[in-house]
């Protein structure tokens, strides 16, 4: 069931989050993965840097000194981790992009290992997951979060005064829905009816409670919880749609 609901959430990433992970140059990646006890453990941080690399991303660590354009604006960039999902006999890892507001925009195929030694199984199972980059065909397109030069002005009293740093972001459409759509159950997630009832859209589990994978339609997308309210993100012809939603669990 695992490598289903992996297999789906991959095709979802590559259908409806590609244009936005190709809005971002840059990935900043801790030093420490939080299943590991050391920075650069069994060199997963660095090999990491070194696949996104390869993919076409600038990537920097989260504890060096970042350059102006990278470090004046937190959602100008992406922010990369590795997590561990397996057990005691297998290791397995996937590998996150999340935007500033920790909106997951691509999660990659679970990398599997059953080696027994900790430095080759994590790095084989990384090496497997970083498979998923070759279908994402990621390629910086410049259009989102272009970043205002700096201005540092200097007053007569000695104090430097640095202008807001305000991003350009793409165009982006808000719906706002009055019907109250219903969860009911249903394997792995909930399907969302009216009062009719009619099932308007399908959301699928992830590992967060605050964000669904959905489907309404021909609409791919995700649903998540933006301060206690329900907001479904899509892109639609070419412009992010987002569709806020009243839904009763």
């Amino acid at each position: 069931m695992k490598k289903i609901f992996s297999t789906f959430l991959l095709f979802v990433a590559f259908g409806s989050f590609a244009q936005s992970v190709n809005d971002y140059k840059y990935v900043i990646l801790p030093p420490k993965f939080s299943f590991l006890k050391e920075d650069n453990q069994y060199n997963l941080n660095a090999l990491t840097k070194s696949m996104l690399e390869k993919y076409g991303f600038t990537v920097f660590y989260s504890n060096e000194n970042l350059p102006d354009e990278v470090g004046d604006y937190n959602c100008n960039k992406l922010y990369g981790d590795v997590q561990s999902v397996g057990g005691f006999m297998v290791t397995k890892l996937v590998i996150t992009l999340k935007d500033c507001k920790d909106r997951v925009l691509f999660i990659s195929d679970e990398g599997k290992s059953r080696e027994k030694e900790y430095q080759i199984s994590y790095n084989l199972a990384l090496r497997e997951a970083s498979k998923s980059f070759d279908n994402l065909g990621y390629k910086y397109n410049g259009s989102v979060l272009s970043v205002e030069k700096t201005v540092v002005k200097t007053t007569n009293d000695g104090i430097s005064v640095k202008k807001e740093i305000v991003p350009a972001t793409t165009e982006k459409s808000a719906v706002v829905s009055k019907e109250f759509l219903f969860a009911q159950p249903i394997e792995n997630g909930y399907q969302l009816v009216d009062s009719s009832p009619k099932v308007v859209m399908k959301i699928f589990n992830t590992n967060s409670k605050d964000m669904f994978m959905a489907e309404k339609g021909e609409l791919r997308g995700v649903l998540r919880n933006e301060n206690k309210t329900w907001v479904f993100e899509y892109y639609k012809e070419g412009k992010l749609v987002s569709e806020t939603l009243n839904v009763k669990f």
